[in-house]
């Protein structure tokens, strides 16, 4: 079975302001149609994949999907999709929005876009946020890496920074999306640390030399354990994304370097990730 720890749900012409929609034309290789369609995401995944779907709130970036629009479209298809509640810490109400997400909607983990809401995300003034997690199951799907936004600061997505908040909060189980790209071993050097932290490898499959690159970097330092699958559709597909991944896994390499470990690759996209983030129950 193939988790996609990293799926959205987009209503493009509710979610976003006209910013953003055009700045995500800085994606790849042109604007994007975020629309989200179920039968298009289920029709582009293998039979019985599992999938965590993420709206997002980030009110500096405009962006900003209602959590019960994301309890609605899990909720249609319960047995494939696991819906995360989503914040902004630096908006009010945001402990109400936490309740209500998790006591209320039944959603089961938080996504959190400190670049794009424009926070730090090791503040302690969150740990209010972080110690409802913990205490509760919750695990946090973490945008890190780079943006195609303009007024997001990108100092806040540095991998680095969730390293101050897996100490205070050793239990709580985070994601870091993307394995921080283009700062992957930053991401790498606080996944390894820290038991309950994993990377995602969303939206990498299309840069492939970047991709063979940060495999590289991971299979050094041993931590492909610590890798979970990921499609970050609508911006690609999880057959794609296996697709490519395979793809990078049989490149030759480096000569003088051993290659990837096809092995290891092919763990990546039959990881048990709802088993290691809680969520199986």
């Amino acid at each position: 079975m193939i988790v996609d720890v990293h799926s959205h749900l987009f209503r493009h012409s509710h979610d976003f302001t006209d910013p953003f929609k055009s700045d995500s034309a800085r994606a790849h290789a042109g604007e994007v149609d975020l629309t989200v369609k179920w039968e298009e995401y289920a029709a582009t995944a293998p039979e019985g994949t599992r999938t965590i779907v993420v709206g997002g709130k980030a009110r500096r970036s405009g962006l900003w999907v209602d959590d019960a629009a994301v309890a609605s479209y899990a909720g249609a298809h319960p047995d494939r999709l696991i819906g995360y509640l989503s914040l902004d810490p630096t908006q009010p109400g945001w402990q109400d929005e936490l309740r209500y997400g998790h006591q209320e909607l039944g959603l089961r983990g938080i996504k959190l876009m400190p670049m794009y809401a424009g926070f730090d995300p090791a503040a302690e003034e969150y740990d209010e946020l972080y110690g409802y997690a913990e205490r509760h199951g919750l695990p946090l799907l973490v945008h890190t890496g780079t943006t195609f936004v303009s007024n997001a600061p990108l100092e806040w997505a540095m991998p680095r920074h969730l390293d101050a908040v897996a100490i205070r909060h050793p239990e709580l189980r985070m994601v870091l999306a993307h394995l921080g790209h283009p700062f992957e071993g930053e991401c790498i050097a606080v996944i390894r640390k820290h038991p309950h932290v994993y990377a995602d490898v969303s939206a990498l499959h299309y840069r492939p030399f970047q991709l063979w690159h940060s495999l590289r970097l991971v299979q050094d330092y041993g931590v492909f354990d610590k890798l979970m699958f990921g499609s970050d559709y609508p911006f690609t597909t999880v057959d794609d994304s296996v697709k490519g991944l395979r793809e990078i896994a049989r490149i030759p390499g480096i000569p003088g370097l051993p290659p990837l470990d096809v092995d290891a690759v092919e763990e990546i996209i039959h990881r048990p990730s709802l088993d290691l983030l809680g969520l199986n129950g």
